[in-house]
Formats: C-alpha cells, structure tokens, sequence
C-alpha cells in the first residue's frame, strides 16, 4: 500500500519560484552610474563614499564646491569613482539635466527651518519644497529614460522619521518629507514593470551638520539648553537613546541597491530606534 504523501513530498509550484539560496555577495556596482545630492557632507557623503566602495561611478550633486573636493580626496582609490558636480538645486532645469544617464538615484539633499509657523518665511518655506520635493522629481524625470531603457533602476529617497510624524516648528521640512514619501511610492508602480525600484530611507536624527543647526534652532525655539534639546526633545520618544551615524544610513541605501531587494519597493525603511514604535 502505498503511503500517503506529505505536504513535503509535494514538488515546489513553479508559479512560485523559489527564493535564492546562494550566500549574499558584496554589492557590486560596477559599470553603474550613481547620482546622490547633498553630497558633500554627512549622510550624503557617506552614501557616496559606500557606492563607490562597491564600484559605481558616482555624480556627487552639491552647491559646496570645497566639500566636493575634500569628499573626491576622500574617495581616491576606492574600486569606482567621484564625479564632482557643482550644482545648486533651486536651478531644476540643470538638475534634471544631470540625472541623466544614471543607474542609481538618491535623493539625500535637505535644509531646515526651525520657527513657529506665524514666523515661517513663505520664501524660505518655498525654498524647502523646491530643494527637498520638486528638484527629487525632476531628477527622477532625469534618470527614468535610462533606467527604463536598460530595464534597470534603483531610486532611495532619504526621508526621515519626519515623513510619517510631525513636530511642532518644522512646518516646510514636514510638508517636504511627507510629499516625497508619496513621490516615492507613485514612482515606485510605474517603475516596476520596468525594473526600477523606488523606496525610502527614513531615519530619525543623524549625526550631521544639518542636526547640528536643528540642535540651535530648537534651543531657541524651546527656550532649553542644547543638551536638553538632544535628551528632551530629540531622543525622547527613541528606544535607542543615541544619534544615528551617516555609515549606519548609507549601508541601507546600499542594500536597497543591491539585488537582495529587488522585490523591495514603495517601502519606507525606519530607521527610528523605536521612535514610531509608539
């Protein structure tokens, strides 16, 4: 008589592959052209610096032409290479001019405002949206015939905690952070059947320059201290009682980058220590 089979006799359907298997190799982007924005310093350097570890020939976007220089020292003999590109992104025409041609996209570029909305300056709120939303638009724009025509295409956003949540004071950098969640996640169903690939990274509070003015800024807004404002304000809804290092983001933008997360898009990746655990 023969014995009934077991749902592990079963033989695998091919309507659902299997998912590999074979050990993770380190990610190599060589042959692939990448463009990040705010490149010349904090979380922007260190993404550029870790694309170029793995090979990609790497358009560093930012209006500091000094730090542009101090990061192509920084990369020399790294497998790929740095391409130093002065460009300001208030000039949206050149932006998307730039994107063209590139494999790898990340829109990092950012600056912050501190002030109660009765104080906010409608040109400077301006100027947030332009930098921070419609300049990543219009270098998707840039970089989506390439990707498209190659069947290939990565695209990370830094977000932030910022593009879930809201704090008081911070009306342009919310209203940008939340904007750019839903331009990620519109590029991400029209690129699938393309190959491209659109997510974002959304950490709290990283050990940049950019914070570092935040810290100022939310010490006179707040009437506190600087290290209250780090205690009090900035670390106290985090599990993780401590500041996120620009590696740390730049080694989730690689793995988004890599073939491990190609199935991965639309998706916003916390990187919160806790905070939106709440």
């Amino acid at each position: 008589m023969t014995a009934p089979r077991t749902p592990r006799d079963e033989p695998a359907s091919p309507a659902v592959p299997a998912a590999p298997t074979a050990p993770t190799a380190p990610l190599d982007l060589g042959g692939r052209t990448a463009l990040v924005t705010g490149a010349a310093g904090g979380i922007g350097r260190a993404c550029v610096l870790r694309l170029a570890a793995a090979g990609a020939r790497v358009r560093a976007v930012d209006r500091d032409a000094d730090g542009l220089r101090g990061l192509a020292d920084l990369a020399d003999g790294l497998p790929g290479a740095v391409e130093p590109v002065h460009l300001d992104l208030t000039d949206l025409d050149a932006a998307e001019r730039a994107a063209d041609g590139t494999d790898v996209l990340v829109n990092n570029a950012g600056l912050q405002l501190v002030r109660p909305l009765e104080e906010f300056p409608p040109d400077v709120f301006h100027t947030v949206l332009t930098v921070m939303l419609e300049a990543p638009f219009r270098l998707v724009r840039g970089a989506l015939p390439h990707m498209y025509a190659r069947g290939w295409g990565r695209i990370v956003n830094i977000s932030s905690v910022h593009g879930v949540r809201a704090s008081a004071y911070k009306s342009a950098y919310v209203s940008a952070k939340h904007g750019l969640e839903g331009l990620s996640k519109v590029v991400a169903l029209e690129g699938a059947a393309h190959g491209v690939t659109s997510n974002c990274v959304n950490p709290a509070y990283v050990r940049t320059p950019l914070v570092e003015r935040q810290i100022a800024d939310q010490s006179k807004a707040h009437g506190i201290p600087a290290d209250r404002v780090v205690s009090e304000i900035m670390l106290a809804d985090a599990a993780v009682k401590r500041l996120i290092e620009p590696e740390e983001v730049a080694e989730a933008v690689a793995y988004l980058c890599g073939p491990r997360a190609s199935f991965v898009t639309g998706a916003s990746l916390m990187m919160d220590g806790g905070w939106t655990a709440h």
